[in-house]
């Protein structure tokens, strides 16, 4: 199994989520995708034992994410497991286990976590646009469409990548795995992270989200005309 944790500005929570992992999976190879940090990221997730996939400039989560997980399939023994994540869990990455032992049991083949309890958030425009965006292009029915928590075979990781850019790469997933013919199930978990609320910051930041979930919507919508063609 592999797990690949995506971070940029997290060296005051990357380290926790890591040896988080490594507690829950103990024979997991943990793979760090930092998107150029500017605080240390990459050098405290190698001082707690994850392996760094870092990029000289920034790229979006899409992009360095694909990097790592290319790493983690370019292995001797590529896993059979892969676990994604975001960088600001902290210790509640240990709680990501149900997720792993879903897939492991056949219930589906990609599990998306959804967080049991909401912290910040703005009005849920980025959200429900996400929402609607999944079950036009796919059908399905997403209660947690943005969630970065995910565990999957490897057969749905390769037919995922490379991840649609920047904060598009989660419903790129998800369109992409359902449309190929995988099960996608969700769980509800007890998780914490790094939440943007009603400030400035936070409605830019959900600006880009929007803006890079428009863009993966008519993507893949391009692409199925395409191959309707």
């Amino acid at each position: 199994m592999a797990a690949i944790v995506a971070a940029r500005n997290e060296a005051d929570r990357v380290e926790e989520t890591v040896r988080a992992l490594q507690r829950s999976f103990p024979h997991a190879r943990v793979w760090v995708a930092d998107d150029a940090s500017a605080d240390g990221t990459a050098e405290v997730a190698l001082a707690a034992g994850a392996e760094v996939v870092s990029r000289g400039r920034p790229h979006g989560k899409g992009a360095n994410v694909s990097a790592a997980a290319e790493a983690a399939l370019s292995v001797a023994s590529p896993p059979l497991i892969v676990l994604l994540c975001d960088g600001d869990l902290g210790t509640s990455a240990e709680r990501l286990a149900p997720l792993v032992a879903a897939v492991e049991a056949g219930e589906c083949d990609i599990a998306i976590a959804a967080f049991s309890r909401r912290v910040g958030g703005g009005f849920g425009l980025a959200l429900g646009f996400a929402r609607w965006a999944i079950r036009r292009l796919c059908g399905a029915e997403t209660a947690a469409p943005i969630s970065g928590q995910r565990a999957m075979r490897v057969e749905v990781l390769r037919a995922a990548l490379p991840f649609a850019p920047a904060y598009g790469m989660e419903i790129g997933m998800t369109v992409d795995a359902v449309r190929a013919g995988y099960r996608l199930r969700e769980y509800e978990l007890d998780l914490e992270h790094r939440a943007t609320g009603k400030s400035l910051a936070g409605f830019l930041h959900r600006a880009r989200q929007l803006r890079d979930f428009a863009r993966v919507y008519w993507s893949r919508r391009r692409r199925a005309q395409g191959a309707a063609r």
